[in-house]
This record gives C-alpha cells, structure tokens and sequence, in this order.
C-alpha cells in the first residue's frame, strides 16, 4: 500500500466518507424525532464498493493499524460487515481458509475459540455470586434472627416486629441495588471498562459476605448486606453487557441467558453450602452462630475466583473502541475469533456503529429520550413488566423463605427444610437448560404466556395444601407445588428478562436502558423480600401465595397487551415492533386470545395473524438469506 498516496488522499475521502454519514445520521435522527426509528440501521449499506476500499484505507491510516497485512484484512472485514456473503460477491479477495471460517460461523454455531468460552465461564461465576447470597440467606435467616433478638423464635413467640426486621436485614443488598448501586454502572464503565468493572464488584462482593459473617446485631447485619449490593446491582447489569459485545452474533442470545442460567446454579451451590454447614457447633470462645456465620462467608467466595479469572480475560473490544484504543481491540478480537477476517470484520462494524451513535445523541438526553419517544418508551414498558415480573411471579418468595416456611408451617425439622430447598435449586438450574434453546426458537413473549398461568396454579397449591388435616399430604403437596413451580419458572421468567432488556433497546441507550431495567428488578426484589415475612405472618401460607398468585394472572395480561416478541428479529426490524403504537399491539394481543381460542378450544383452524412483516411480506419470524446469521446490529 502506498502510505503517501493515502495520506495525500485523507482529507477528501474523510470528507467525502463524513457526508455519507451526515446524510444517514441525519435521516436516523428525523427518524427518532418523528418516533418511529429511534436507532442505527446498517451504516455501510449502500456504500460502492471502490468508496468502502478508500473508508477502509483512511481508517487504517487514521488508527495506525497499517502494519503487516492489517489493510488486507480490514478491507475484507468491510465488505462481510456490509454483506456476510461478500465471499462469493468477491471471490478474490478471500483465500480458502477465510471461506471456510465464514462458513462454519453458519453451520456450526457452537464451534468458538477457548478464549471466549473462557470468558463466558468467568461470566457465569459472576452470576453465580448472587444466586449464592440468596441461596444462603435462606439458611442463615434459620438461626441468626434468634441470636440478634428478632425473627419468630425470639423470646418463644412470633411478632410484626420481628418478621418486618428480618425480612428488611434480607432485602438489604437489593435495596441499594434498586435506589443508589445500579445506577453506578455507567461511571464505573465509562472510567474503569468491563473487566475492572467486574473486578471491582466481586471484590466489593467478598469483602461484605466476610463482613457479614462476622456482625454481632442486626442492625450491623444489615449495614454490611446493604454494601454487598454495591457488588451485586453495576455486576448485574454489567456482565450480561460484556457477555453481548464479547459474543459471536449467532449465539449471543444463549449466552446472554446464561446470566440466569448460573444464578440459578449460585442459587443450587448455596444451598449445598447450607447443607454441609447446619450442624456445625459452636467452639467457644465466645464465638456464636458459626453455622450461620459460614454460610454467609462462603458466599463470597465464587467473587474472589471471578477476580483472579478476570486478569486473564479479554476486555471489550467495544469498550476498548470508544476509548480509542483500536490496536488492542483488534488484539482482543483476534483472541475471541477464529480468524483475521472476523476480527477486521467486528472491529471495523464496531468503530462504524460508535461514530454514528456519538453523532445521533449530540446534545440529546438519554433518559429524556428513553421516555420520550415512542420506540424507546415502548421498549421501557416492556422490560419494566418483564423484570416486575420476574420477582412478582414469586419465584424469591421459595428462594429466600422456603426453609423457614417449610420449618415454621408445614412442620419440617432443619435439615429437611435444608434438603429440600436444596431440591428446589436442584430443579431450578436443571430446567434452565433447555431454555438456552427455546428462548430462540418458541419465542421471548411466548415462553411468558405459556409459563405464567401454570405458576399461578402452583403458586396457589403450595398455599392451600396447609390446610390439609393429614401431615404427610401438607409435606408431598407443598413439595410438589414449589417443585413444579421451578420447571415452569426456569425457561420462562428466569432467563426471559435480562435477555429481553438487553436487547430491546436502541445501540445509544443500551447502558441507561439496562441500568434502568436491573433498578427495577432489584427494586422490587428489595419490596419482595422485606415484606413477606409480615405477609406470612398475616396471612399464612394460602393468603401469602394467593397474593402473588393473582400478580402472576395480572402478569399474564401485561405481557399479552404491552410485550412485543424479539425472537428472530434484527435490530432494525425490533425498531420496527416497538414503534408499533401500544394501542396497536394491545389489540392484537387481545385478538391472539380469540384465535387460541378457537384453535385449542373448539379445535378450528383459524388463519394466524401476523403482526410484523418484511418490506418482501415474509414474516421476520422465519429464517431467511444465506448471511442471516450475521447480525452485527447487536454490538
């Protein structure tokens, strides 16, 4: 290449490659003020192929990446970017070992470099930091409420007083997380990046499950569970995040899913750390409780094995773009792909996208605009209700409370509590596996609306089989309610909610988007958790059930009227849902009860409606082209 020549030429290929993108971002702009399309389409679509070569060139130039056969590999990254079947469109341009790369990322999605699996086991250790502390919680909060002078044990009877306490000292990380710790990823993001990000939480996580372990109040207790949410809430939002921008298009979804995947397994392992440490006695010394004191303590151990992983991971390579970092980038890049040409291919898509996000929110307000246009709102309400309602299904009612429901009003001993809460876990990770392929193929909105009213149903037999006279009936119906509550629960709102929020918003508003979604999750998990206790105490087990019973049919009715379905649809095409009027789609919704009516009830064959179509008339449900799966809108 004839560096001289390039620089001679920058100034009016810039200026040229500058209008071009004026005149898209301008347009995408129209288009969020009008609120129809309130994000980025394909900026390379459209570009002649000469014009694209000269982009590539000035790029390189720009970034200082024309060493070797870096231009080579850059301008052959362009053309798949602007068409994954540039290959054959450009055969001489690509040699057979680029060919067949490109080809297996279609026919053989789970062939990836260790490098990325690596990534994603750290990811899933992450995950299962939290799904420990409320698995924990659950056995510790058998013991310590009688040590500190609260709970049902205390002083021989049961107080308002004492369940309200305990369950303010359970719901103390989510509180923070709700009000102050989500809304801390974006600094902590913007100043330390996705790796030190994670570092810095699971350390956070650490240090206050070992100080939790060594409270002597309740008050102390709470204290330290309230910082543990500075390592739970940023961690929440920020894993499933750099899971996304790590990942290959085709299986991004899966393994953004696999956040709740490995809570639910954190959530299995705590209660096997419940298990082992119950009968521990007490050696003296004036040291109390240390049953409890190791359940809390081991909790943070799977934080402290994330901090050591993460030395040797990858940081975002889109994180690492918006600092202007592109030569470690592409070096990221080259370690989570199999090939130059993928890497070229991400990293130049990637730089793309980024200068047309910076120039579309340009003196605009993000969290304005997440309210303010329609695309944006409607996404907001949709994974508002999703994440609502993955607490007020009553799944952390079971998570946080089982042992001493099960103790308290169905007359279990300890241990039995112990095991079977441990059951509970078992099942719930179990049946999360086959979501990793439903959720892409059954649908998002559809998993919900098969899930939610067989919850109910379980919800409501856990309450009501109290009432049974013989013993041995309460304990197989109450075991038999929460079990077959988690086989429904863990393909449907477990993993639907932060895979639908990480994908509903548009490119720019992605951080706020999620930060405001895990808000909102940890909220209303913070309003669960403190105010059970006192609702069992009113109302025993039927009333308490009952109550999130109804949330579940009332859940049912949100998501048929307010969620759109994303499965198999590009970015540009979810554009195109969440412009959907809400009046619109409502309807719909309520016209899909007819026609499942109609179909299932009086076994007719009506015609399907379809809601969303291509500008070819095919539906976006169905899979199509040759490059379908190169989806790069994501990053």
């Amino acid at each position: 290449m004839n560096t001289l020549g390039i620089h001679d030429d920058i100034e009016l290929v810039s200026s040229r490659r500058r209008s071009f993108q004026h005149e898209t971002e301008i347009d995408a702009q129209k288009r969020a003020v009008s609120n129809n399309e309130a994000t980025l389409s394909n900026p390379l679509r459209g570009i002649p192929f000469e014009d694209l070569m000269h982009d590539v060139e000035v790029f390189a130039v720009e970034r200082g990446l024309t060493d070797g056969d870096t231009v080579e590999y850059l301008k052959k990254g362009a053309l798949v970017a602007q068409d994954p079947d540039a290959y054959e469109n450009h055969p001489e341009l690509f040699d057979e070992e680029d060919i067949r790369i490109l080809r297996e990322e279609v026919t053989n999605k789970w062939k990836q470099t260790g490098t990325l699996y690596y990534m994603v086991i750290m990811a899933s250790m992450a995950a299962a930091v939290q799904g420990m502390d409320e698995a924990v919680i659950n056995g510790a909060q058998l013991y310590y409420p009688s040590q500190f002078g609260i709970g049902p044990d205390s002083n021989g009877k049961e107080t308002s007083r004492d369940s309200g306490l305990m369950g303010l000292v359970n719901a103390a990380p989510y509180l923070c997380c709700g009000v102050v710790a989500c809304w801390l990823t974006h600094p902590l993001n913007r100043y330390f990046g996705r790796k030190k990000t994670i570092f810095i939480t699971c350390f956070i996580s650490f240090i206050t499950c070992i100080w939790a372990a060594l409270t002597g109040s309740w008050w102390h207790l709470f204290i330290a569970r309230f910082f543990l949410g500075f390592g739970i809430g940023p961690k929440s939002t920020t894993v499933p995040v750099y899971t996304a921008e790590c990942a290959p298009a085709r299986i991004r979804g899966a393994l953004v899913m696999m956040w709740q995947m490995w809570t639910a397994f954190g959530i299995m392992l705590g209660y096997l750390v419940n298990i082992a440490f119950h009968a521990v006695p007490d050696p003296g010394h004036g040291i109390v409780g240390l049953n409890w004191r190791l359940m809390l303590g081991a909790a943070g151990i799977p934080g402290l094995i994330v901090c050591i992983q993460v030395l040797w991971a990858p940081e975002s390579p889109r994180w690492l773009i918006g600092q202007g970092k592109y030569r470690k980038a592409l070096q990221e890049l080259e370690r989570l792909r199999f090939g130059r040409v993928q890497a070229a291919r991400d990293l130049y898509y990637i730089h793309v996208l980024l200068q047309a996000e910076v120039d579309m929110k340009k003196g605009r307000s993000r969290l304005i605009e997440m309210v303010t246009i329609r695309r944006n709102r409607n996404a907001a309400i949709a994974s508002w209700i999703v994440m609502f309602g993955q607490q007020f299904c009553g799944v952390n009612v079971i998570a946080y409370y089982s042992s001493t429901i099960l103790r308290t009003n169905y007359g279990f001993s300890d241990k039995k509590a112990l095991l079977a809460s441990f059951g509970f876990g078992l099942i719930n990770w179990l049946f999360a596996i086959p979501a990793i392929f439903t959720i892409d193929t059954f649908g998002r909105r559809n998993l919900l609306l098969s899930t939610l009213p067989i919850l109910c149903l379980c919800l409501l037999l856990t309450g009501l089989v109290q009432k049974a006279e013989n013993t041995n009936g309460q304990s197989v119906g109450v075991l038999f309610g929460i079990y077959l509550y988690s086989m429904f629960y863990s393909p449907g709102e477990g993993p639907v909610p932060f895979t639908y929020s990480a994908e509903a918003f548009p490119l720019y508003l992605r951080e706020v988007g999620m930060s405001f979604a895990t808000a909102t999750l940890w909220f209303f998990n913070f309003v669960l958790a403190v105010s059970f206790p006192s609702l069992l105490y009113k109302f025993q087990p039927a009333g308490a059930f009952g109550f999130y019973a109804a949330w579940c049919l009332v859940l049912w009715v949100l998501v048929l009227l307010f969620v759109r379905e994303t499965k198999g649809k590009t970015l540009e095409e979810l554009d195109q849902v969440f412009a959907v009027p809400t009046r619109v789609h409502a309807a719909y919704g309520l016209r899909q009860v007819r026609y499942w009516f109609r179909k299932y009830v009086l076994r007719q064959n009506p015609e399907r409606e379809v809601l969303y179509r291509r500008e070819d008339g095919s539906s976006p449900d169905k899979w199509h082209g040759k490059g379908a799966s190169s989806d790069f809108s994501t990053f």
